[in-house]
């Protein structure tokens, strides 16, 4: 992949430069992937140490960026690689708040940390339309924590590029709780996140109100023809590690849970749920050799993306 600058506001925690890296392939078929790369929202957690520009807790700048493997659903030689003839905009996360903050945080007189994700993501998202205006399709894919805002990203993909059919695909997010102090502290206090949205992502909510599985509801509400979808392991610790003290600890009921509360809006969202406690599922060529129920995940991805709605899939033995 090729990198870009992004210009304007754009940075990273700590005010470094952020870009994103991009393939070109096919002009009319794109996917915008967001990356992971933790969250942090206290001097602790959001600290500027570590190697390579990450601590223990998240990617604070782009130093350790490497979006050039050849694996996974980025192996684009691979005859089954769903992918393979699209084009790709890599859009890394070095601000510790999934993609979704625009504030600057003192969190000690040492420490001061740009929570820009965002800003840096509308930068993309700006990059995407002006690049690829007469895209048919777009794929928007969140890996860890660059899923909780994907079907956000969705919804205004759609509203940039309202001829492409946009499909969203948010892998391992779905433990992230819906509780009132965790969207008023972090989402709207720490990382000013709130604040950044206008319009539809927020329309109708209180901060309070705006949990993470809203945003599935707000983005289908705005666009019903958008495809949602998300995939999880069951019993991922990594997932909502950082999360413990807004979430009542049993990962695989809050996913069901949350699943629940979305599909009873009336939004379908097609789900994939994996049992055991892995992590990584895009980058590995497990991608390509997960299956549960008989079902290969990347054959339940492929059907997703050829628009043929494929049905849940979820284990029986979720311990793994």
């Amino acid at each position: 992949m090729d990198q870009g600058r992004a210009r304007g506001e754009c940075r990273c925690a700590d005010g470094s430069e952020f870009a994103v890296w991009e393939r070109r392939a096919d002009p009319k078929k794109v996917v915008l992937f967001l990356n992971g790369g933790g969250v942090c929202w206290d001097a602790t957690t959001c600290a500027l140490t570590g190697d390579h520009g990450e601590n223990d807790f998240y990617d604070w700048s782009l130093q350790g960026t490497e979006p050039e493997n050849r694996s996974g659903m980025f192996d684009v030689t691979r005859s089954d690689n769903p992918f393979a003839g699209f084009s790709f905009i890599y859009v890394s996360s070095c601000t510790g708040d999934a993609h979704l903050g625009n504030t600057t945080q003192v969190y000690s007189p040492a420490l001061t940390v740009e929570h820009r994700g965002f800003v840096n993501g509308t930068a993309a998202l700006a990059y995407l339309a002006a690049q690829y205006p007469g895209a048919t399709q777009v794929v928007v894919v969140g890996k860890t924590a660059g899923s909780v805002a994907a079907p956000l990203y969705g919804g205004l993909v759609a509203d940039r590029l309202p001829n492409a059919k946009v499909t969203v695909l948010g892998a391992q997010s779905g433990a992230w709780p819906d509780h009132p102090d965790f969207n008023a502290d972090i989402l709207g206090a720490r990382w000013g996140a709130y604040a950044a949205m206008s319009g539809w992502p927020v329309h109708g909510l209180t901060v309070r109100d705006w949990g993470v599985p809203r945003f599935w509801t707000q983005a289908a509400a705005h666009h019903p023809d958008l495809v949602l979808a998300r995939f999880d392991f069951a019993y991922d610790p990594h997932a909502t590690s950082e999360l413990t003290r807004w979430s009542d600890g049993d990962l695989l009921a809050t996913i069901d849970r949350n699943e629940a509360a979305i599909e009873a809006t009336g939004v379908r969202l097609h789900s994939y749920t994996a049992p055991g406690a892995d992590h990584q599922i895009f980058e590995p060529d497990r991608f390509y050799t997960l299956k549960v129920k008989g079902v290969r995940l990347v054959d339940w991805i492929t059907a997703l993306v050829d628009g043929k709605k494929p049905a849940d899939v979820h284990c029986d033995t979720c311990a793994g």
